[in-house]
């Protein structure tokens, strides 16, 4: 970046973006600078438009006859072959059901079935949490089932595989620091040791290129409602690769993942290829309103994602320590963008006071405990001018103390 960036340049960057435009398909308050799509992304009208189609038409004419007519049913599976595009997953590898956190419990138990002879999961100390705690749910149903933790048994995932392990559950973009893994290098080492891998796509999906096909990955989880747009708690995902499909095994065995759900049969027979990680019956405005946020995507290039987060996070990055490297920032993330997610945080002492003043003045992004400050870039929706006005207003809270004021010292939830 150049050093001597002024506002004219970054206009001029902004003229030249090719993903401008779609900053107007995005509802974004007035006064508001957003920078947590990385928690929740921006609402969209065309997801409104899809709720309200769903509701007035489909549910209040069509009533029990719209699981036919307007294709309810067959939502999970539709739904995710066009996430699966964004996600390098070929046609009838991914579903979109129920949440992240069962999605989880799910795909462990089926990657523990299929190594019967192996007992350990592997994951990383500092995975969000959600993640460790189905894997410690996962391994309290299986007797003499072990979770071996980056961090804590050994500095790295690397040196925790062995022969003993049957899964290895690991971010692709870890949620505080943004630090990006390599994918297909992580993934080789474990089928190595004969381990299966899982890949949480949370801080990925939506926000820069992945390839699962291509990387031989196992299995995959993530949630839609961040980079995604999805919308408060929309559907979650699971990737199984093709290849599995005959061996998965997964406990919830509910009624939409039998293999004739209209039969009522009294025992439980598995559907076939990804409908097997399918449970009970879906949450169908959830997944209307999923629907228009995928729509979006349609037209958008994933590299061209990538080079405009690469360039805003850079942009962020330069002009804070520019401007705000005296008053005890310190970056957390990658510097280099190829190691980095769509994210930046920096550590400050009181950075829990610096947030909620940013957020006072519009500048919303979030913190995480004890000390990290995280902003999300989500381009589709941000822009240059978005960053140099952001790094402007940090650099004015913490010039002038203004997070000191008494009421940025109460523990109330961050948005």
């Amino acid at each position: 970046m150049n050093a001597t960036l002024d506002l004219a340049a970054i206009a001029a960057m902004d003229a030249a973006d090719p993903l401008r435009a779609m900053r107007d398909r995005f509802v974004l308050p007035e006064g508001v600078i957003y920078l947590d799509g990385n928690s929740l992304g921006a609402a969209s009208p065309a997801v409104f438009e899809e709720i309200q189609k769903a509701a007035t038409q489909e549910w209040a004419q069509d009533l029990i006859r719209a699981w036919n007519t307007a294709g309810w049913f067959d939502m999970p599976v539709e739904l995710g072959d066009q996430l699966g595009r964004l996600i390098g997953a070929a046609a009838g590898q991914t579903v979109v059901c129920d949440t992240t956190s069962i999605n989880i419990y799910k795909v462990l138990h089926a990657a523990l079935t299929m190594r019967p002879d192996r007992s350990v999961i592997v994951a990383e100390g500092d995975s969000f949490p959600t993640d460790l705690y189905m894997a410690e749910g996962v391994a309290s149903t299986r007797p003499g089932t072990v979770l071996r933790l980056e961090g804590v048994d050994a500095p790295d995932i690397e040196e925790l595989i062995d022969e003993r392990v049957a899964v290895i559950l690991v971010n692709h973009v870890n949620y505080k620091s943004g630090q990006l893994r390599d994918m297909a290098a992580l993934t080789r080492r474990a089928h190595q040791a004969g381990a299966l891998i899982v890949w949480d796509l949370c801080h990925t999906a939506g926000a820069l290129p992945v390839e699962l096909d291509g990387a031989n990955a196992d299995f995959a989880i993530g949630c839609t409602y961040k980079y995604l747009n999805g919308g408060p708690g929309s559907p979650a995902f699971i990737y199984a690769a093709r290849r599995h499909h005959g061996d998965v095994h997964q406990p919830l065995s509910g009624w939409w993942g039998h293999a004739r759900p209209f039969a009522f049969e009294q025992a439980y027979a598995a559907g076939t290829g990804i409908r097997r990680f399918l449970c009970g019956t879906q949450p169908v405005l959830s997944m209307r309103a999923l629907k228009g946020a995928l729509d979006l995507w349609n037209d958008v290039d994933m590299a061209v994602v990538r080079k405009k987060s690469i360039a805003l996070t850079d942009l962020f990055i330069q002009l804070v320590e520019a401007k705000c490297g005296a008053y005890g920032l310190e970056l957390e993330s990658p510097r280099n963008g190829d190691e980095r997610g769509s994210q930046v945080s920096f550590i400050h002492p009181h950075g829990y006071q610096v947030m909620r003043a940013l957020i006072e003045r519009g500048v919303i992004g979030d913190f995480r405990a004890p000390s990290t400050i995280r902003f999300g870039f989500t381009p589709l929706y941000v822009g240059y001018r978005d960053v140099w006005q952001a790094v402007e207003v940090l650099e004015d809270i913490l010039r002038t103390g203004a997070w000191r004021d008494a009421r940025f010292a109460v523990k109330t939830a961050v948005t």
